[in-house]
């Protein structure tokens, strides 16, 4: 199995997303012996925001690093993605991540019958983390939604979410990220 693992936090050590990421990492790794695992991390190296040079490749060193990053996605049986809500949105650094691997031809296709998701076959295990409480499809919640709506754009309907809330108030924090930690196993059922 190879497990792509991307972590968006800015919040090194403190960030709760990193914590719910390397737990579920490590009980994959315990589940399946043998697993190969690619580590992204986009906040200690970001991939470059979308821009007219990006497109037209005028950075070698940029479209190496894009064509990697797309690889990784289309070669990844597992993906696990830290994404904590910021502006309750995700990261632009994991937007920019998702600009490099949501390529027309690579990873979905136009059909006549509308847009075919071409990442087929993937499990998708999204750490969510956010500092309040947002109801999924909410007024305020602009963060799970999305990334469950472009990943099955992708293809991959198979998308199990970990999710921690209330982290900004001091007398949820523990419990709440707790409570998302004890929650890992049964998001891992069949994954690998």
């Amino acid at each position: 199995m190879k497990l792509l693992h991307i972590d968006s936090s800015i919040l090194g050590d403190n960030s709760a997303s990193r914590a719910l990421t390397a737990e579920i990492v490590h009980r994959l790794k315990l589940q399946t012996p043998g697993v190969q695992l690619t580590r992204l991390d986009l906040d200690a190296e970001p991939l470059p925001h979308l821009s007219a040079g990006s497109l037209a490749k005028l950075d070698a060193t940029e479209a190496a690093r894009a064509e990697r990053a797309l690889l990784d996605f289309l070669e990844a049986d597992v993906l696990v993605i830290g994404a904590p809500m910021y502006n309750f949105s995700i990261p632009s650094t994991l937007k920019a991540w998702i600009d490099r691997v949501a390529i027309a031809g690579k990873s979905f296709r136009y059909t006549a019958s509308g847009p075919e998701g071409l990442a087929k076959g993937k499990v998708a295990i999204l750490a969510i983390t956010q500092g309040g409480v947002h109801e999924l499809g909410g007024p305020s919640e602009h963060h799970e939604s999305y990334l469950r709506f472009v990943l099955n754009f992708l293809g991959i309907s198979d998308v199990r979410v970990v999710r921690a809330q209330g982290l900004a108030r001091s007398d949820l924090r523990a419990s709440a990220l707790n409570d998302a930690l004890r929650a890992v196993p049964a998001s891992l059922a069949q994954a690998a």
